[in-house]
């Protein structure tokens, strides 16, 4: 449900019958808002920085717990990636974890979160009966599955240069190479660093993150191992590309050349001879 009184909705207290509750901000822009949730569920004001100060690194943050002061949380930023119109579209996605309470912020309204949001409505399914980190990988779960759409949509468009390579040779081949060899390495910068949270949530225990959760998060370390491997093989396709259309521009010259050449020595005795 959508919160329109934001004072009213922080003054109660969370319904008996909640077990984890989820709170998602669409946008940082409402700063009284992000101020106001960070004095109620006590988050650190350095992950508050981080929050607002984008674009950040991929990383996990513990604030909190025990020997602390504060509430124990864990800080996860994340990086959640579109397509829209044939353009990559990067958004940094901020998510706080404690034992019932899931926060997370996002710098726009819009996300690929509707699957959560159907299985949290969906009576039985394994999301309601798991505590709030499985709430937390389930959505880091969608954020890199959605890695494989986007990694189709570029293979097709890598498959269709080496088609147009092999064909006819055309000016607009090589900007369009360098464009896409750019937001595959836009891609890279994302799934690199996505790997090292996802390996060190399933490695280091925390008093937020549960035991379940963690063996769920070792699938999708496997995930973003397989995502890295791609982007690889799709780096080196385009390498491959942008050298194919090079050698293809080379030869075209070469055959230029001859073609003078023959000229050339064709018209030379007879201009000599005019000349003489």
């Amino acid at each position: 449900e959508q919160v329109k009184d934001l004072p009213e909705f922080l003054g109660r207290h969370r319904p008996e019958w909640t077990v984890v509750r989820w709170i998602n901000v669409d946008s940082l822009g409402n700063l009284d808002a992000i101020r106001a949730l960070a004095a109620k569920y006590e988050l650190h004001p350095l992950a508050i920085e981080d929050v607002l100060h984008v674009p950040q690194r991929p990383k996990v943050d513990s604030y909190g717990g025990e020997k602390g002061g504060l509430q124990a949380r864990l800080l996860i930023i994340t990086r959640m990636l579109e397509i829209h119109e044939d353009r990559l579209y990067n958004e940094q996605i901020s998510i706080f974890l404690g034992h019932k309470t899931v926060l997370t912020f996002q710098e726009a309204p819009g996300d690929i979160w509707g699957t959560v949001r159907q299985r949290i409505q969906t009576k039985g399914t394994r999301l309601r009966l798991h505590d709030a980190s499985f709430l937390t990988y389930s959505l880091l779960d969608a954020i890199i599955d959605n890695y494989f759409p986007i990694l189709e949509h570029y293979g097709d468009r890598l498959e269709s240069l080496e088609e147009r390579v092999l064909g006819k040779v055309d000016a607009t081949i090589i900007g369009d190479a360098h464009l896409l060899k750019r937001e595959l390495l836009v891609l890279r910068h994302s799934a690199w660093p996505m790997r090292e949270v996802i390996q060190n949530l399933s490695r280091e225990p925390h008093e937020c993150l549960s035991e379940t959760t963690r063996t769920y998060l070792r699938d999708v370390f496997g995930h973003s191992v397989q995502i890295i491997d791609i982007l690889e093989t799709y780096r080196e396709v385009a390498i491959s590309i942008t050298e194919t259309y090079m050698s293809a521009i080379n030869n075209r010259l070469n055959e230029i050349m001859k073609v003078l050449t023959i000229i050339t020595v064709v018209f030379i005795p007879v201009t000599f001879l005019a000349s003489v």
